[in-house]
């Protein structure tokens, strides 16, 4: 044998070599990479946890590792410190097929949290009709609301069917489905959404329904002379009203708003801001919870305040409210309590709240 043919088959033999130590490598990497992610167990992770639980018996407590820990801003050995936990669940709200339209977006990869919220900077309403904007991680967990920390594989652009504005319009849903055209081209991804026409005619639908059942209830304060709103504000609140931004509200023992205390000119009720000579007592019924006696309560409570204020209380026509009149008006507000739960707009309810806003 020539020393050409050995010198071949000692190259031959030292690239066989090569290759499977460039394999073994490979899978040596591999495996490393797995046992990070995948720390190793006794237990099969396909086929669970077959010991058999005692009846009765409180399931397992969830592993520390089921707890999503991302890195913030802070001292502690190792990067235990950690600024923001977490659970590594579901979030409770979802979009409402009721009186929301859903606008999918998903990403032609993971999106970061903090480059996603800064594409939706100031989107939160399409016209006159609040947008809600839901997600899904990486990891296939839903968000109500997204994390700077966590990254996006789809977004949800959820947007109210009506209001008191009126139905949503063709250019509030334009506007809508252009900002999610845009989400789709910065972010290399897939839009779907139902037609414009079949979204107009559910919002008309809806507005409708909610037409027929939108009621308040007003009673005025008219007081002989204008008091200064700090003694008015004392007194109600005194009562037990408490600021909600530009009105006084009556809270029930579940911190619903029962019924609000405005300035009849619908200016805001600031301290020490002016003066007044009429007040307005609003019960805006499908934004209250049900009560046998919700106009009674807000009867009883008006005419308490009108007594401090040495004012006098009147219904919608000017005229002194007649004595038991609350009775009569209170049966018949039960009827549209049980109108608005029978359609869905349960009062003082999330889809109520909503659609009546």
């Amino acid at each position: 044998m020539s020393e050409l043919q050995i010198g071949l088959i000692a190259l031959g033999v030292l690239f066989i070599l090569l290759v499977l130590g460039f394999n073994w490598w490979q899978d040596h990497r591999v495996r490393r990479k797995m046992q990070v992610h995948f720390p190793g167990s006794d237990q099969d992770p396909l086929l669970g946890d077959d010991k058999p639980r005692p009846q009765g018996a409180a399931a397992p407590a969830p592993s520390v590792m089921a707890v999503r820990r991302e890195p913030g801003m802070g001292s502690g050995s190792s990067g235990e410190t950690m600024a923001c936990t977490f659970a590594e669940s579901d979030d409770l709200q979802e979009p409402d097929p009721a009186c929301e339209v859903v606008i999918d977006v998903r990403f032609g990869g993971p999106v970061r949290g903090a480059d996603l919220q800064a594409a939706l900077i100031g989107f939160t309403k399409a016209g006159r009709k609040p947008v809600r904007v839901f997600a899904e991680t990486d990891t296939e967990h839903h968000r109500a609301r997204l994390h700077p920390e966590e990254s996006y594989v789809s977004v949800q652009l959820a947007v109210l069917l009506a209001n008191r504005s009126g139905p949503l319009t063709a250019i509030e849903w334009s506007q809508a489905w252009s900002r999610a055209e845009d989400l789709s081209e910065r972010f290399e991804g897939t839009l779907e959404g139902p037609d414009q026409q079949v979204v107009l005619e559910q919002a008309a639908k809806l507005d409708d329904a909610c037409a027929a059942l939108d009621t308040q209830v007003g009673l005025t304060l008219l007081m002989p002379t204008p008091q200064p709103m700090v003694q008015i504000i004392g007194m109600a609140q005194g009562l037990g009203f408490v600021a909600d931004g530009i009105r006084l509200v009556w809270l029930s023992s579940q911190n619903q708003v029962c019924f609000t205390l405005l300035r009849a000119d619908g200016a805001a009720m600031e301290t020490g801001m002016g003066a007044t000579d009429r007040l307005y007592l609003l019960l805006d019924v499908p934004c209250s919870p049900a009560d046998p006696r919700a106009f009674g309560r807000m009867v009883d409570v008006g005419r308490d305040l009108a007594s401090r204020l040495g004012a006098e209380l009147v219904d919608d026509h000017g005229k002194p409210l007649a004595v038991g009149a609350e009775t009569s008006i209170d049966e018949r507000l039960q009827v549209l309590f049980q109108q608005l739960d029978q359609a869905g707009l349960t009062a003082g309810g999330e889809r109520a709240l909503r659609v009546f806003a």
